[in-house]
């Protein structure tokens, strides 16, 4: 018997340093076999009773199973309990006062103390509170079963039981007595369909096996996003990408990256336009010069220099000024309308084709801007007012431009860059009637004809 109580408080502390669990909502179903000891009380007091049962001298115990149960959870913590024990009585009160067999049947309705004080998961206490068949001795008599106990848990479903109450009965058939057990006990029923140790119940993916942090969902790249919540659940990314990766670092994930390996913006869909024409790095054929996208990306060039791209170029090869189209100038604007200014200062003596004085000076500022531009070519026209016979007029002004022409050759323009024409009187830019109209259409007009 001391044997006995030794191995009761070794269970006892076995009990408070276990650490697995289980839940009676998920195992409705249990059954236990082990041992049960019979101690007969004397005395009406609860003192006597105690020290009575603490003492092993009146303990009844057969050392096999002696004991069975089969237990039914119900709901809030409440469960059925059927029982039956088997014992052989030789202590009633006294040593050796009988040789006597012993049973008992039992219906408990036990309440999970955890409800109470909340769930450790491991260590279940409880009370009980029933009626028992008992059969002692040719007696048999039912009687009030009450009483507490734990079970502590190894795994989800197996565990060790004691509980130890008293069954008071209302008649002397048999005597009130503590009956203590020991015993397995093992949980059934619970429905895990994809077996990854997480009940239906409270699984939120049943039919997939999953993680406890995750109510039972799986997490299949591992990267601490449940699958559902994963827009990537196949490969391991970030919470802030929603589970994908960002394998450049650039805040857009890969599978919306057009460039993954490289940092760009989302403007261009994660790929890098490092010289900012607006092309990305790789459609861009001059990635770190700015062009436009027309020129794939590259600056247009200026072959000739002269400011004027060479698609806008009339002619690429050939400096000139955008004005005239990228082409060289045979003379400036602001050359030819100096000439034009020149030309109204070639004043001649009356019906004459000689100069007047002081015209010289203009006529050779007229052949320093032949000179400067070599290329062009010019016409020397003469024109007179109607004063006179049309024909004499138009013999004068054709004298009066070869005279200017003539100059000019003298002070060095080329002869084939010259021509001149007199027009007489049938060009008028002005009224005839008046000496002022006059003054005005007697004039000469250096043009130039290969601009």
């Amino acid at each position: 018997m001391k044997q006995l109580k030794l191995a009761v408080i070794a269970l006892f502390t076995l009990v408070t340093v276990s650490n697995v669990s289980a839940q009676d909502e998920n195992n409705p179903w249990a059954i236990g076999f082990g041992v049960n000891i019979v101690d007969f009380y004397g005395g009406n007091n609860f003192s006597d009773q105690m020290k009575d049962w603490l003492g092993n001298k009146d303990w009844n115990f057969l050392p096999s199973i002696s004991r069975i149960t089969a237990e039914k959870y119900l709901d809030k913590g409440f469960s059925l309990q059927f029982a039956g024990s088997l014992n052989k009585i030789t202590h009633e009160l006294t040593e050796g006062d009988v040789d006597a067999l012993y049973y008992s049947l039992g219906v408990n309705v036990k309440y999970d103390l955890n409800k109470l004080v909340g769930e450790t998961g491991w260590f279940d206490p409880f009370v009980y509170l029933g009626g028992n068949y008992v059969s002692f001795n040719s007696n048999s008599e039912g009687m009030l079963n009450l009483g507490f106990g734990f079970n502590t848990w190894f795994n989800d479903s197996f565990g060790l039981s004691f509980q130890t109450g008293t069954n008071k009965g209302f008649s002397d058939e048999v005597r009130s007595h503590y009956q203590s057990s020991l015993g397995v006990v093992i949980k059934f029923g619970g429905k895990d369909s994809d077996g990854d140790g997480i009940y239906d119940k409270y699984d939120q993916c049943p039919e997939v096996a999953g993680l406890k942090e995750f109510n039972g969902c799986p997490d299949s790249d591992g990267d601490g996003i449940k699958d559902s919540d994963d827009a990537c659940p196949q490969v391991a990314g970030l919470a802030s990408m929603n589970g994908c990766p960002d394998t450049d670092g650039d805040g857009i994930a890969d599978k919306d990256d057009m460039c993954p390996n490289e940092k760009g913006t989302k403007a261009n869909k994660g790929c890098p336009d490092t010289d900012g024409d607006g092309l990305v790095d790789k459609d861009d054929k001059c990635p770190t010069v700015a062009g436009p996208v027309a020129n794939g990306g590259c600056p247009w060039p200026d072959t000739d220099g002269d400011g004027v791209l060479d698609k806008d170029d009339k002619c690429p090869k050939e400096v000139g000024p955008a004005s005239n189209g990228g082409c060289p100038e045979v003379i400036s604007k602001d050359a030819e309308d100096s000439l034009g200014e020149f030309a109204k200062a070639i004043l001649f003596n009356t019906g004459k084709s000689s100069f007047k004085p002081g015209v010289t000076e203009k006529l050779d500022a007229i052949v320093d801007v032949m000179n400067k531009y070599p290329n062009a070519k010019f016409t020397i026209e003469g024109h007179t007012d109607s004063t006179g016979s049309a024909n004499v007029n138009a013999r004068l002004s054709k004298s009066r431009a070869m005279a200017v022409r003539d100059y000019l050759v003298k002070k060095g323009v080329d002869t084939t860059r010259l021509e001149a024409q007199g027009f007489g009187e049938g060009q008028p830019i002005a009224s005839n009637d008046t000496a002022e109209g006059r003054e005005q259409n007697r004039r000469v007009v250096v043009k130039v004809t290969n601009k």
